[in-house]
């Protein structure tokens, strides 16, 4: 008759247990020396070994003849134990016993000696389950039980346990175990199946099964189940996830802006069995592996990675900045909410959440704004952005509207303004006059409905002004930033003007001057968007 793997596989010693050294080191140290207590208490998540180490437990103690602690698996003891023809270990489900009546029951026998074993050993699986009632009756049994009983309480939920249970009982927090543990594990079972495993498939379902070595033996023979090689494509397919080769394509699209690869990726997934959801909750997971890379140093011993999968995640998380992570998180998140509030219209949210994720002016959150400008920093130090035109000589940059002096304006003709001037005395010298635009404030505010940054920009360190010596429209900021951005956004800048000059300017109609101050540029470029972020949000 065919046995589950997890089944067949249970460890029978403390020696086999996986990845929870820190008990079983206590409890073989406990039955060797034979200094065990009357009740224990294990605790921890789904399959790392609860059941498993009680079992062993009550075999050891009985055991006619343990080995380091661990039962030696051939005394009679041992043998009935595994086969379960033993009536002095019971095994109790909370479950589904969880009345009061089921306790009364056992603390009614508990009196009586046992009828083949040394010890009366009771298993309580799911303790939690058990009602208030059902706690109260077991207290005094479990604070001094016969010398003959042993209790051995199981849960995963440690919160709901009474603290007068809590502190009847040796308690026992089972961990989680680790991938490289569990891959191991599997390996070693796969070999013994004759089952082809690969190497990375193993860690991949080790990573699937959260640190439960039960999840990842029953994953492992579901992949298995038709006799093929268990590779990395086929857990994908079986576990319905989108795998680690999607999450990085979808990634570096969303680096370079690729939307056809974007809605090629999602509709893929869509179209196969694979559920939207579960993909997301992995690329959140993978958000979280490359916030881990860019904001700490010894980052390895946090993840629980292969080396390949390592390599991986530091070239895709070279390319984001941590504030563009953050940004990104949290629309992820929002969406995942979404997705489960509402599961026809996961490809839909998928796609709007990933489009915004290209490009940050699709938000106006700060979460957006500071990632704007970790970026815009990032290429005005590797030289990316580049302002061409030179700084005006002090002599020629006229001041802005507020400290205009007409009398400075005349004085700063330049060299062949003034052999005319003083050839042609008859001709009065010409000062120019500077006039703000009359429909600046809505110009910005039609920059601020267009992109919030290049808006907020404009409105604290700009201004637009018409000089009566030519047709041209002049903006003038003193942040060198800000000119950057203005450069750089010159041909959308230049449509807005243009629905207020009646389309009748070009290229060469607007003037970008740059009038320096002494503060420090890149500082004051900061206030100004930290200050706009607080206005416009």
């Amino acid at each position: 008759m065919h046995q589950a793997l997890y089944r067949k596989w249970r460890p029978q010693s403390f020696s086999d247990v996986c990845g929870q050294d820190h008990i079983t080191a206590i409890l073989r140290y406990g039955v060797e020396n034979r200094k065990t207590s009357h009740a224990y208490l294990f605790t921890g998540s789904r399959g790392t070994g609860k059941t498993t180490c009680a079992k062993i437990l009550a075999k050891a103690v009985n055991c006619e003849s343990p080995e380091g602690g661990n039962p030696c698996g051939k005394c009679p003891a041992c043998l009935a134990a595994d086969n379960g023809s033993c009536i002095d270990i019971v095994e109790m489900d909370a479950a589904s016993n969880n009345g009061v009546d089921d306790i009364r029951q056992i603390r009614d026998e508990v009196e009586y000696l046992p009828a083949e074993l040394t010890k009366k050993v009771y298993i309580i699986d799911e303790v939690h389950m058990l009602s208030a009632s059902a706690f109260n009756a077991l207290l005094k049994t479990l604070e001094e039980p016969p010398a003959h009983v042993m209790f051995i309480l199981a849960t995963t939920e440690l919160q709901k346990i009474p603290a007068t249970i809590l502190s009847r009982c040796q308690r026992f927090d089972f961990r989680r175990i680790s991938s490289d543990v569990i891959a191991a594990r599997l390996e070693h079972i796969a070999e013994a199946e004759g089952i082809s495993l690969d190497h990375e498939a193993a860690f991949m379902l080790a990573h699937l099964a959260q640190g439960g070595m039960r999840d990842a033996i029953s994953l492992l023979e579901l992949c298995s189940g038709e006799n093929k090689p268990v590779t990395t494509e086929v857990v994908e397919e079986i576990a319905g996830t989108g795998g680690r080769d999607a999450i990085i394509k979808v990634l570096n699209a969303v680096c370079d802006k690729d939307y056809d690869t974007i809605f090629g990726e999602i509709g893929k997934m869509f179209m196969s069995s694979k559920d939207l959801s579960v993909f997301w909750q992995d690329l959140i997971g993978f958000y979280r592996d490359m916030l881990v890379v860019k904001t700490t140093k010894g980052s390895r011993e946090y993840l629980d990675l292969s080396e390949k999968q390592y390599t991986e995640l530091m070239e895709i998380a070279g390319r984001f900045a941590a504030e563009t992570l953050i940004y990104h998180a949290k629309l992820l998140d929002e969406a995942l909410v979404s997705m489960r509030m509402s599961g026809s219209s996961k490809r839909l949210i998928a796609e709007m959440t990933l489009v915004r994720m290209c490009d940050e002016r699709f938000s106006t959150t700060n979460e957006a704004l500071a990632s704007r400008l970790t970026l815009l920093e990032d290429k005005l130090k590797s030289g990316a952005y580049r302002v061409n035109a030179p700084a005006p000589a002090p002599e020629t940059t006229a001041p802005p509207q507020s400290e205009y002096n007409p009398q400075a304006e005349a004085e700063s003709a330049s060299p062949a303004q003034n052999s005319i001037t003083s050839s042609n005395t008859a001709a009065a010298p010409v000062k120019k006059e500077y006039k703000q635009l009359p429909y600046w404030a809505e110009f910005v505010q039609k920059c601020c409905e267009r992109d919030l940054m290049l808006g907020s920009l404009l409105r604290e360190s700009a201004k637009g002004f018409t000089v009566n010596t030519d047709e041209l429209v002049h903006i003038r900021t003193s942040n060198q930033m800000a000119l950057t951005i203005i450069t750089n956004m010159f041909s959308e800048m230049l449509e807005i003007l243009n629905t207020f000059e009646e389309g009748r300017l070009t290229a060469n109609d607007v003037k970008l001057e740059y009038a320096p101050e002494k503060k420090d540029d890149k500082n004051k470029a900061l206030d100004e968007l930290a200050r706009s972020a607080d206005e416009f949000n």
